[in-house]
């Protein structure tokens, strides 16, 4: 699983013509128009921020030019990318009121391919400036719009609210993906963000689509789970994607250590998984185009290898008892 790094990737590039430069060093791969992704869900704690940053890691992994775009005042896609939350540094915010353009605010990350938009606590102040502004809900399309021809894929992390900031994403957006827990209250809650988004193509974005529901936190053991899974097929159809996303404490460690999970632990379940998920996407939109190149038998083997020695060492402690108190459990069954 491929996760390249630049040894210049955490340079600083304090302005437009620097930007442009880098990218036109880079390069990329069959760039016609990038598609936006908007990862929106009213409700919180579903793991739409960790979805976010993880795909466009992925993305940006299979060497894909790939931008995230921070418009979450909460900015824990900043900080789960290693930035620390500065007032000072140029972000969403500065470009949604029209400070600076997006080029001059983006920021390289660990990832070589890997842009960030950052956010900032002050940017919940642009559900108050730009009420009686013109075109309010325009402001980040228009601002994304000259970026689109140097990325693959710009995925925006929306906050959990239908507020100016959400608009904003889902107008400039080209689909929506919308990551939710196989419980009973997310289903309820979903039917709110599919009438917005009904109103928001009838309005604002008539070719806004949904790119797919993804279900995370997903432990297949539950009847609750296979319950809303099923009821999800049932509506969605193949917009259901097949990837689930488990929970994993590798995936939850990751942002403490400002890393995406791919870079924090590449060979745990959460990062496989939305490894998968990219593959999904890119198969989706770019058919024919390898993401992840297989590794050959050899290198299986010495994975394998590896993962099972780290097995051994950093087991939990419940599951070193069990390893060892096997035979008793046997003979108590037996």
């Amino acid at each position: 699983m491929p996760a390249p790094q630049s040894g210049i990737a955490n340079a600083a590039l304090p302005n437009y013509a620097a930007n442009k430069l880098w990218f036109d060093k880079l390069g990329s791969p069959k760039i016609s128009m990038a598609r936006i992704i908007a990862v929106a869900n009213q409700k919180g704690g579903v793991g739409k921020t960790t979805t976010a940053i993880n795909l466009a890691a992925s993305l940006a992994a299979a060497s894909l030019n790939t931008l995230l775009v921070d418009c979450d005042p909460q900015s824990n896609s900043t900080s789960g990318l290693g930035f620390t939350k500065d007032p000072e540094r140029r972000g969403t915010y500065n470009v949604l009121i029209g400070e600076c353009d997006a080029m001059s605010a983006l920021q390289p990350t660990a990832l070589e391919r890997l842009f960030l938009l950052p956010a900032h606590k002050n940017l919940i102040g642009v559900n108050f400036e730009l009420v009686d502004a013109e075109n309010r809900e325009f402001r980040l399309r228009d601002a994304l719009a000259p970026l689109r021809d140097r990325f693959n894929f710009i995925v925006i992390d929306c906050p959990p609210a239908l507020d100016l900031l959400t608009l904003n994403s889902l107008v400039g957006a080209d689909s929506v993906l919308i990551p939710m827990q196989a419980e009973y209250f997310a289903l309820e809650g979903i039917s709110e963000l599919l009438d917005t988004i009904e109103r928001i193509r009838a309005a604002l974005n008539p070719t806004l689509e949904v790119e797919g529901v993804v279900l995370t936190m997903f432990d297949e053991r539950t009847n609750l789970a296979q319950q809303v899974t099923a009821e999800l097929k049932r509506f969605f159809g193949d917009k259901v994607f097949a990837t689930t996303i488990p929970r994993n404490v590798r995936l939850a460690e990751a942002p403490s250590h400002g890393k995406p999970v791919i870079l924090y632990d590449e060979r745990s379940r959460g990062a496989d998984s939305y490894v998968q998920l990219a593959k999904e996407i890119i198969a989706k939109h770019m058919p024919g185009f390898e993401a992840f190149s297989e590794p050959t038998q050899a290198e299986s083997s010495e994975q394998l290898a590896e993962g099972e020695e780290k097995q051994v060492v950093n087991a939990p402690r419940w599951r070193r008892w069990r390893d060892r108190n096997k035979l008793i459990t046997m003979d108590l069954k037996s």
